[in-house]
């Protein structure tokens, strides 16, 4: 028998991690979804509440004060349980884009100088193109799951329920045609087989490339390509246009304009570093070449030393092929575990002046952060996609003798908790 339904009215205090705001219960922690800091709100706590629990989680059911930042869920079904929603992938619907960046600034902030043990004040920006679709239409993949009649679905919070969805507004619209085009939402599938959609952003002056998309189910490629082509425009002084090969079911960067906004960054925070190319560069989970490929560009083809690693063999194969295309044959792609790769580094690549590493969200960990230190790598630039792991490996780099130089985040991830954060580190 479920317990009794428990409401209690709270102030919202602050922002938190998560998607989740603090408010406190005769003195008990309670972290809330759907809440805004500065609220009066009536929430409900989520089953078990335990007396003896150290802290509570709950969820909005009204407003009694509502935020300015508080808006309209524009896609219901993300919403609140309370309004019909509970699907999950956009817990900051109820938020309006100036305050989803504020809490996402906030969180950083506050995870670097809990965590990592400095104080910050990071710069946040918003995506080109972001503001004009209102946090809309910027997935490039999105990802799904058949219900028992077979329709797309995704699963309720708090319930073994899968809803069955016909729209998608965080997919961009190559993957809404690309849904369309194939029936996608019509159904038809395997109760419990999982879909994805994949379709590369086509940039304004881009030509469509035919069917350079992918409809895959279990896995296996139904519909388009097992690989796409993915352009990423306006890189360096001149604007070029950078073009990978990466496999349809693989890792790339989600936003439509998140590869094109990073390379940038990345690219600019290289040259600041260095008068000329740097003579030896580590880019470190690689995954099909993002980085490698635009570090090849800055080289100096004559001498510099430019070596990557990545632990996926699909996107390694990737790698070689976008190394190859873009001239870079003094690239080493490497294939295997970091931690492992970096305990046998060949002679010409031992220490590297410019480290570049993008690890998954766990973080790269202090095993790694050693190694870069026993390396001597002169300037490391770090992108993280979790404020809270770069924190802790802040601490690390710290204590390893390196300084934060700059920190710069972006939001590639509108409507959700997400973060992509940039930092800068250099050898004191």
């Amino acid at each position: 028998m479920s317990a009794e339904r428990v409401e209690k009215e709270v102030e919202i205090e602050r922002f938190t991690d998560q998607g989740r705001c603090i408010a406190h219960i005769d003195g008990r922690v309670v972290f809330v979804r759907f809440a805004l800091p500065g609220e009066i709100d009536r929430i409900v706590l989520d089953e078990p509440h335990d007396r003896g629990d150290r802290f509570w989680t709950g969820e909005v059911v009204d407003v009694a004060r509502p935020s300015r930042w508080r808006v309209d869920p524009v896609w219901k079904p993300a919403g609140p349980l309370a309004q019909g929603g509970g699907l999950g992938g956009a817990d900051l619907i109820h938020v309006s884009l100036e305050g989803q960046r504020a809490w996402k600034k906030s969180v950083i902030d506050q995870q670097m100088e809990r965590l990592g043990g400095v104080h910050t004040d990071v710069e946040l920006h918003a995506v080109p193109g972001d503001a004009k679709r209102g946090g809309l239409h910027w997935r490039t993949r999105i990802e799904m799951i058949a219900g028992d009649d077979g329709r797309p679905s995704m699963r309720r919070r708090d319930s073994h329920d899968r809803v069955a969805i016909d729209a998608m507004p965080l997919a961009a619209r190559e993957v809404l045609d690309t849904a369309e085009k194939h029936h996608v939402w019509d159904g038809g599938f395997q109760p419990g087989a999982k879909i994805r959609i994949a379709a590369p952003a086509i940039h304004e002056g881009e030509e469509p490339l035919g069917d350079n998309y992918a409809v895959s189910v279990d896995g296996k490629v139904v519909a388009g390509n097992a690989t796409l082509v993915e352009r990423v425009p306006g890189i360096g002084s001149t604007g070029s246009t950078l073009e990978y090969e990466v496999g349809a079911n693989g890792f790339w960067q989600v936003h439509r304009e998140a590869p094109s906004t990073l390379v940038s960054h990345v690219l600019d925070l290289a040259r600041r570093s260095f008068g000329s190319a740097p003579h030896t560069m580590w880019d470190l989970y690689s995954g099909s070449g993002l980085f490698t490929v635009a570090l090849g560009a800055m080289a100096d083809k004559g001498g510099t030393g430019l070596m990557s690693v990545e632990s996926a063999p699909d996107a390694v194969r990737h790698a070689r092929r976008n190394a190859k295309a873009a001239g870079l044959g003094q690239a080493r792609i490497r294939h295997g575990d970091v931690c492992k790769s970096l305990k046998s580094v060949p002679r010409r690549y031992l220490h590297p002046q410019l480290v570049v590493l993008d690890p998954p969200r766990a973080g790269a960990k202090r095993d790694v952060c050693q190694q870069l230190a026993q390396a001597r790598a002169q300037t490391i630039i770090y992108i993280a996609c979790n404020p809270t792991s770069l924190a802790r490996d802040t601490k690390t780099m710290l204590s390893l003798g390196y300084r934060l130089v700059s920190l710069t985040a972006f939001d590639i991830y509108p409507m959700t908790h997400h973060v992509e954060t940039v930092a800068l580190f250099q050898l004191r």
